[in-house]
């Protein structure tokens, strides 16, 4: 998409103002993940997007809410004979995730609506951030309808909708980094047009690659829903096997893929390891493509990360997934996905069809507009 041009002033605080709302959005991915880890997701068991943002504040209202979460199977099946104080905790960490992703809304509405009062952010800038705006909204109810999955006959979430719950956010992540690697420059200006042919091909695989990243993270949802992670706890070999047995014990057999523990852990694996390989694969081959050196320290630190993501991945696995590990592996993740996008923006040539004329190259003689 093109955007309106913009001054190189704008273009730096809108730009780090996205970069920094991204990293809000990582953190609310994390700390979702560790809800998901402690089991707290289902503590908290009404959707209140308003005045839901205190906590309890005196022990009648404690025992009213535990009241309400004794209510659900999960507690009658899983949890019967907790204490107060144990409740709490679980209440807490679900309390912490709704009110960040709150906080997170409220951190691009209110510099939006600023921006675009000052018509710093206009056209279709404005339509790309007011979209981020809109999936961020369809994330919260996303998650509530995540919740609403497990309270009333099944003692977790649908796995399928957390999958989708993470999948939205991951959306959303990817968008604003995008915007905010355009809005800051982060792309290169190519010396040799005779060698785009080569960049292009680059491009295409840094594409292909950044989807098969996003599709194993997703993967790792089904292995969260299912409680995958703690079956199996050895590698290279499950149940003694290279292929699990019961891996397609389902009928019909699509529903291994998403229903079936092994399988489902299985091929998690089998894309954590190609995401490895092929990243160090895709960095080898962007040293063989004329780019600024700049250019090349996203593919770089993509293969380093990837690499590093299925160590953690393992030692994960081996542990039992214990919280801070589960917790380590899922910004791995989402670390891995921010280097292959932004080794993407960086092959969005200035020279080329693929330039944007909001990121201005300030060696070029044309004037910049401004506000």
């Amino acid at each position: 998409m093109n955007l309106d041009p913009v001054s190189a002033e704008t273009q730096r605080r809108v730009g780090t103002w996205l970069a920094l709302w991204a990293g809000m959005v990582l953190l609310l991915v994390l700390i979702g993940g560790a809800t998901r880890l402690t089991e707290s997701g289902l503590s908290i068991t009404e959707w209140k997007p308003v005045t839901g943002v205190l906590p309890p504040l005196n022990r009648a209202a404690w025992e009213a809410e535990f009241d309400r979460y004794r209510q659900i199977p999960e507690y009658q099946q899983l949890n019967a004979g907790m204490s107060l104080p144990q409740f709490q905790v679980i209440y807490l960490w679900e309390f912490t995730h709704r009110l960040w992703a709150r906080l997170v809304g409220l951190a691009l509405a209110v510099p939006l609506l600023y921006f675009a009062w000052r018509r710093d952010v206009r056209g279709p800038l404005a339509w790309r951030i007011g979209g981020i705006l809109v999936l961020t909204g369809l994330q919260g109810a996303m998650g509530w309808y995540m919740v609403k999955s497990g309270l009333t006959v099944r003692t977790d979430v649908s796995q399928y909708r957390l999958a989708a719950h993470l999948a939205l956010a991951l959306v959303v992540y990817g968008l604003a980094v995008w915007t905010a690697a355009e809005l800051l420059g982060f792309r290169h200006r190519n010396p040799d047009e005779a060698k785009e042919g080569e960049v292009a091909g680059l491009r295409r695989r840094t594409g292909w690659f950044a989807a098969l990243v996003f599709l194993t993270i997703v993967s790792g949802a089904f292995v969260a829903g299912l409680d995958a992670g703690r079956a199996w706890n050895t590698f290279p070999l499950m149940g003694g096997r290279l292929v699990p047995p019961g891996y397609a014990s389902l009928s019909p057999w699509y529903l291994n893929a998403f229903e079936n523990v092994a399988a489902v852990q299985f091929h998690h694996r089998l894309l954590g390891m190609a995401v490895a390989l092929l990243a160090v694969l895709l960095w080898r081959r962007s040293r063989e493509v004329p780019l600024p050196a700049g250019a090349r320290v996203p593919f770089l630190a993509l293969a380093i990360l990837a690499v590093v993501q299925m160590g953690l991945g393992i030692t994960t696995l081996l542990l039992h997934v214990p919280v801070v590990m589960g917790v380590l592996h899922q910004l791995g993740a989402v670390l891995v996905l921010t280097a292959a996008l932004l080794g993407l923006s960086a092959l969005q040539t200035t020279n080329g069809r693929r330039a944007s004329p909001a990121v201005v190259d300030r060696g070029a003689a044309r004037p910049v507009s401004s506000r």
